[in-house]
């Protein structure tokens, strides 16, 4: 029902900025809850961002303050701004949407964020 693509990863300094995008197809993309996860080698999968239809969001304690998760639902886009990034966030950035109500989940392939000097 929906297809997820993720851009924008890249290798930047510590300190620095990046913007992801997540480009989303399929229909009625505006009732998924969309989210950003990431995974680092070695590491479990772990949640970033998320932001509802109604663009409330919620950030784990990690990407607070530094991060904003926003979507554009006419243009069927979700991004993510991070900003003061470190080396830590060096990871894989997948987009996911996820179905509330039937609990369906949709993902992108992902997008490598390399933050180091």
């Amino acid at each position: 029902q929906v297809q997820l693509v993720e851009s924008g990863g890249g290798l930047v300094q510590p300190g620095g900025s990046l913007r992801l995008s997540c480009a989303a197809s399929g229909t009625r993309f505006s009732i998924y809850l969309a989210a950003w996860y990431r995974q680092a080698p070695g590491k479990q999968r772990e949640l970033v961002a998320t932001i509802t239809s109604g663009s409330s969001t919620n950030y784990a304690d990690s990407a607070k303050g530094r991060f904003t998760i926003t979507r554009d639902n006419a243009e069927k886009m979700v991004y993510l701004q991070m900003n003061s990034l470190k080396p830590e966030d060096t990871a894989v950035y997948y987009c996911n949407a996820h179905h509330q109500q039937y609990k369906w989940d949709y993902w992108g392939q992902g997008t490598q964020v390399n933050v180091s000097s």
